[in-house]
């Protein structure tokens, strides 16, 4: 398991994803709005106290970069979201931002923290490899509309 006790970097302040300041920046929600929505879908499946949560942010301007949200599956703990802005993607900040919510699991004394990403996400599976994470397994997950139903995606599938 990697872990991390290393400081964010000088140009980022990480802090808990907690009250007004807390809104999801992409979606216009308030912090209150954000959480459940976001909780009806994947970390739904997840535990994770609410204090665990984080936003970074540009120190300066307390504009937000991105979020990690640290978690236990029905199996493992878990980096169970990790996501930066568009429009600070490329500057690092997820290396920091991983870096706290594994600093965070580690600190409960987890045995293992496991993560995943999409395949052609290059720049987080880059972030893994430099935080030490290694690559124990691939998944691939298919997606398609029933056999038979209109606009079947999957060949063989729009019979």
């Amino acid at each position: 398991m990697a872990t991390s006790s290393a400081p964010p970097a000088a140009d980022l302040r990480i802090r808990p994803l907690t009250g007004p300041e807390g809104a999801d920046p992409a979606s216009g929600l308030s912090a209150r709005e954000a959480a459940e929505a976001h909780y009806d879908e994947e970390p739904a499946r997840c535990s994770s106290p609410r204090a665990w949560w984080r936003v970074a942010e540009l120190p300066g301007s307390g504009e937000p970069v991105g979020s990690v949200v640290p978690a236990r599956n029905d199996h493992h703990h878990v980096i169970a979201y990790l996501g930066v802005l568009p429009a600070h993607r490329g500057h690092g900040y997820v290396d920091d931002i991983l870096a706290e919510g594994t600093r965070i699991l580690a600190s409960t004394g987890v045995p293992r923290i496991r993560a995943a990403t999409d395949l052609g996400n290059v720049p987080m599976e880059a972030s893994f490899a430099r935080a030490g994470h290694g690559t124990f397994e691939r998944a691939v997950n298919c997606v398609g509309d029933a056999p038979g139903a209109s606009g079947s995606r999957l060949p063989g599938w729009s019979r």
